[in-house]
């Protein structure tokens, strides 16, 4: 259990976090490797070993996460492509009534992505959960990708966050590895990101299928 007296602000990962990360892996996994084998006249299992070739390339840097970058690499309108599948956005259920449960208990709530601002923009557009935040960052506008410790550096420079009195929730362990090197004291981790797939079994920071499980009655009618 979270002890949300220690807690001031919260930092939240957006995709397998906020939302459903099955969004996003059918679109990487499923039809970028399909359109690039029809441009390319390519059987599609030879599709996806290049694709996961070039994913792997950058994994972890900011790269991974630009839409820019995958528009010019694999020569596809990237951003098109997701608007073709937009409807499979959609928020986690535990969402709203955790946004809710922050915004009653007088959290600073924080969106903190390494999204591209484009693909930020389509799922805010779509969900509207922009408006249970006091800010909303894509870690595009610093440069860094939340792997990099220079990210967290930038970060807490620009908003002055305490890091002992900071949560951060995110679903990729590496990137709990990056906050947790920075020093914030306060780390969830998401077990059930994608709706699609097997609840993953993480051990090494405390972790949570559903947001009701952090919180707590007493506190939501503080």
């Amino acid at each position: 259990m979270l002890n949300w007296s220690e807690i001031d602000t919260v930092l939240l990962d957006m995709d397998g976090t906020l939302l459903d990360l099955h969004y996003d892996n059918h679109f990487w996994m499923e039809v970028v490797p399909r359109e690039y084998a029809k441009k390319h006249n390519l059987a599609l299992d030879k599709a996806k070993a290049i694709i996961e070739y070039k994913y792997a390339s950058v994994m972890g840097q900011l790269s991974w996460y630009c839409l820019d970058y995958w528009q010019r690499e694999l020569e596809l309108p990237i951003l098109e492509l997701k608007r073709e599948i937009q409807h499979l956005i959609s928020l986690r259920d535990d969402t709203i009534p955790f946004l809710r449960f922050l915004r009653a208990n007088h959290k600073q709530v924080i969106l903190l992505t390494n999204a591209h601002p484009d693909s930020l923009s389509l799922k805010i557009e779509l969900t509207e959960f922009d408006q249970y935040f006091d800010k909303l960052i894509s870690t595009h506008d610093y440069g860094y990708s939340k792997e990099q410790q220079a990210l967290w550096q930038a970060v807490q420079g620009a908003l002055g966050f305490d890091c002992k009195r900071t949560l951060f929730v995110d679903d990729s362990l590496s990137v709990l590895r990056s906050a947790k090197q920075y020093g914030i004291a306060h780390l969830l981790a998401i077990a059930n990101p994608d709706s699609k797939k097997p609840h993953n079994k993480i051990s090494e920071f405390l972790a949570i299928t559903d947001y009701h499980q952090v919180m707590p009655t007493s506190v939501i009618q503080r």
